[in-house]
């Protein structure tokens, strides 16, 4: 079973969808025993990260969360949800995140031609080849929405990257960890494969 949790993404929905078209029967629940049954589970996100740690924080969401990753079963976080995994973001200083992973989040600077938020189709490099890449052809287009973007301490973990004012870790793989920061329920084929490579694992 592959459980998504919930608590009230934005995104929660089209994942869910994306799941059932690839023959899946995925779950939304915020109870902590269906999420530590669960054979994989997906962290979606839209939004603020303040707002959306205390809503992680009221429903107790974040020692299960940390539970689920400890016991070794493929987690997988998407765009606010892969920047929630980590230390803490520029967009809420002083709020901790959930410190799964090292690294923090930082704003996008301004560039002279690109405008803020990242929001659209960028390609995709791969400085180590992850396994949610596996079949994807480097180059790849991809879609974003996100203001703020993820420079992470182990670079051994960056399995993907793009450019937009600065170089920014997409994907990160570590151990039974994956996040991207582009939403690959919304990137088409392309999307659906890095989809079905996280279901194979």
């Amino acid at each position: 079973m592959i459980a998504i949790i919930d608590y009230d993404a934005g995104n929660m929905m089209s994942v869910f969808k994306a799941m059932k078209h690839l023959g899946e029967e995925p779950v939304i629940t915020a109870d902590a025993t269906e999420l530590e049954s669960a054979d994989k589970v997906i962290l979606p996100g839209v939004g603020a990260f303040g707002d959306c740690m205390k809503k992680l924080e009221d429903r107790s969401l974040i020692p299960v969360i940390r539970k689920i990753i400890k016991d070794d079963r493929p987690f997988l976080g998407i765009c606010l949800g892969l920047q929630l995994l980590f230390e803490g973001s520029e967009e809420a200083p002083g709020v901790a995140g959930i410190g799964a992973l090292g690294g923090n989040i930082k704003r996008i600077p301004v560039g002279q031609y690109r405008k803020i938020p990242h929001m659209g189709w960028n390609s995709l490099s791969f400085p180590n080849r992850g396994r949610l890449f596996e079949g994807i052809d480097e180059g790849v287009y991809v879609y974003f929405v996100h203001s703020y973007y993820l420079e992470a301490k182990d670079r051994a973990s960056v399995v993907a990257t793009c450019d937009y004012n600065v170089t920014i870790d997409a994907a990160v793989e570590q151990g039974n960890v994956f996040a991207t920061q582009f939403h690959p329920e919304k990137s088409g084929e392309a999307g659906l494969e890095i989809l079905r490579n996280f279901i194979r694992l």
